[in-house]
């Protein structure tokens, strides 16, 4: 009863905290940063988990699973119909390589670095370290670009400039997802071609879901209608991928894009539907993520300034080679690294996945730096990103960008 409650209770506060109200950056900014980061729900899931205050057990914790596994295919299936083939064909070579030029910088300087610690610290065999470390620069590798969507619309950011940054940080989703899919496949099973199967079933799995979907949307016109058929398959792909044992992210993500490649005219209608859902689904998935640390592991916190300081470096060097990459291409702002060092719920999204399918103390000590890493970044990234709002400010005075 009691975990009903405080469910219940976050349930009803993420519905609060994704009102247009909140989220309006001109009302309140302070509180438009927090609902949009998450940030005060992850920290509410840690103190209330079984690894703090203990308000949460264990077994409350593996009985919300199913949950989990929504709130991540959610996630995933939003990834997906993002993909829109349309517009990612229309983008040219130089942000495709800027992209990969930012995300792949900060990965190479935080997994390499740190696949030491963690091969001589947990006596593990090289294999289980270097994926550990690899998973540490896919969640490193990640950024959002909340900060540069609240300052344009707050006018405190050109648009252009803003959604050039939003670009770049949804593209490098796909270095994270790669990694996530590596990982999977020497980590979640005995062999390495039985992990794979597990991927590919999660792919197949994914892409047979958006397929359906994809038929019984055609010529569906009641939005109530509408609504029904997209829930209903996204609780259908995550639930299938929970039952299996396989991804419910990297499904989701399938499903998405498969929905977006072959949807036509109903795509848009399916991606405004689950745009409604998007943030309390969010939120929730957040606290539940927060709910899952072990804040007694004193490795991790030892781990912990590493992964950050080689973060930042990481993210501030990627974004210099990002700028003389696309700068002619994109309108990016100047100091873009400063910009992109807020990390992102799919960064969450990686490590909870990873701590689900592949069980032990060496998914939890990665799990526990990300998420610690999460909530640091978010703080950085709040001061980082007035480095990149100065020069704008004195362009805008002096007559132009």
């Amino acid at each position: 009863m009691q975990a009903l409650f405080v469910f219940l209770s976050i349930a009803a506060l993420s519905l609060l905290a994704s009102s247009r109200t909140v989220l309006d950056p001109g009302r309140f900014p302070a509180f438009a940063q927090l609902a949009a980061s998450g940030l005060l729900f992850l920290a509410c899931g840690a103190v209330l988990g079984p690894g703090s205050l203990g308000v949460l057990s264990s077994g409350d914790l593996t009985a919300l699973r199913p949950v989990l596994a929504l709130g991540v295919g959610v996630a995933g299936v939003i990834i997906g119909l993002n993909l829109e083939p349309r517009l990612l064909r229309l983008l040219p070579r130089e942000v495709y390589a800027a992209a990969l030029a930012h995300a792949g910088t900060a990965f190479l300087w935080v997994a390499l670095p740190l696949a030491g610690p963690l091969l001589f610290t947990m006596n593990l065999a090289p294999e289980a370290a270097v994926g550990a470390a690899a998973l540490l620069g896919a969640a490193a590798s990640l950024s959002s670009g909340h900060f540069a969507v609240l300052g344009y619309r707050s006018g405190r950011m050109e648009r252009r400039r803003g959604l050039s940054v939003a670009l770049l940080t949804m593209l490098d989703d796909v270095v994270g997802l790669g990694v996530l899919a590596l990982a999977l496949v020497f980590g979640a099973a005995a062999h390495p071609l039985e992990g794979l199967g597990l991927v590919a079933l999660a792919l197949l799995l994914g892409m047979a879901c958006g397929g359906l979907l994809s038929f019984l949307m055609h010529g569906l016109n009641d939005q109530g209608e509408l609504m029904a058929v997209l829930l209903g398959g996204v609780a259908l792909v995550s639930g299938a991928a929970a039952y299996l044992r396989v991804s419910a992210l990297l499904a989701g993500v399938a499903c998405g894009a498969t929905l977006a490649l072959v949807g036509g005219r109903s795509v848009e209608r399916a991606a405004r539907v689950l745009g409604r859902f998007e943030r309390p689904s969010y939120l929730l998935l957040v606290f539940l993520v927060g709910a899952h640390v072990q804040a007694r592991d004193m490795m991790a916190w030892a781990l912990l300034p590493g992964f950050l300081g080689l973060r930042f470096l990481g993210k501030v060097l990627g974004g210099s080679f990002a700028q003389r990459i696309a700068g002619g291409t994109l309108a990016l702002p100047p100091r873009l690294g400063y910009a992109l060092i807020a990390q992102g719920g799919l960064a969450l999204c990686l490590v909870v996945e990873y701590l689900s399918l592949v069980p032990g103390p060496l998914s939890q000590r990665v799990f526990d730096v990300v998420v610690a890493g999460a909530v640091f970044n978010e703080l950085l990234g709040s001061r980082a990103f007035r480095y990149v709002l100065e020069p704008a400010a004195v362009s805008t005075r002096g007559g132009g960008p």
